[in-house]
């Protein structure tokens, strides 16, 4: 039988917001793996590196409508309607990002094709993810 996960993939240009210049591109990924139903990652790639931040899917959506996000991650509209603003929190530092709300709209419309809003259960392996919690040390 055929594995029915998949990973749906968009490639968007962000942009850093800057102090005293205008926003620098930062070529990224959103990635949505059915196998993590409840979660969008967003690899950024700044350089040589990459750096990956994962978080719910549906504060992405959210985040379209409106400011939400507690923590590490913020998103909300821009001041321009055509961005949103994704913040991004961690000990080492943090970034403001911009990005183009239609990419991001459209991107989220193919994961809600994949795996619509509500049945994400129906695709995440509890006992699977019990398993790998006792096989850590």
């Amino acid at each position: 039988m055929a594995d029915p996960h998949n990973v749906t993939s968009a490639s968007i240009d962000f942009a850093l917001r800057t102090f005293g210049a205008g926003p620098r591109p930062v070529p990224a990924e959103l990635e949505y793996d059915t196998r993590d139903p409840y979660a969008v990652a967003v690899v950024l790639h700044a350089g040589a590196n990459a750096v990956r931040w994962l978080f719910g899917r549906d504060l992405l959506a959210d985040g379209l409508l409106g400011r939400c996000g507690d923590g590490d991650v913020r998103v909300g509209p821009a001041g321009d309607p055509s961005l949103i603003v994704v913040e991004l929190t961690s000990p080492d530092g943090a970034a403001v990002l911009e990005a183009p709300a239609k990419e991001v709209a459209a991107f989220l419309d193919r994961t809600y094709d994949v795996v619509p809003a509500g049945s994400e259960s129906d695709w995440f392996d509890f006992d699977q993810e019990l398993e790998k919690l006792s096989y850590q040390d």
